[in-house]
């Protein structure tokens, strides 16, 4: 993801609200679930970590990430946005670089 797509996204994300609250219990396997099918359907999510939670939101959002195949979009406090391009439901158009060479 370039940083023109990525701008385009935290745009997209900023009305968003966040769809889940990851809290005390930090990332269960059933939070994980639920997020991955959430970002599935929308391809787009903002996900908000409780102050009761005692993990880092970075390292929160790197492990979503990893375990959802997902791209982290930004951090900000403590909320996280993630994308994660839809084969079969697309919905959002990435913006593409002009003039670069893959």
């Amino acid at each position: 993801m370039n940083s023109k797509q990525r701008a385009y996204l935290k745009g997209l994300a900023s009305t968003l609200d966040p769809i889940f609250q990851v809290g005390k219990s930090s990332l269960t396997p059933e939070i994980t679930e639920a997020i991955r099918e959430a970002i599935d359907k929308r391809e787009l999510i903002k996900i908000s970590v409780l102050k009761n939670c005692m993990d880092d939101p970075r390292e929160i959002a790197a492990l979503v990430a990893e375990r959802t195949r997902s791209e982290v979009v930004q951090v900000i406090g403590k909320k996280i946005v993630l994308y994660k391009e839809s084969k079969d439901n697309k919905k959002i158009e990435l913006p593409q670089e002009k003039g670069r060479k893959k």
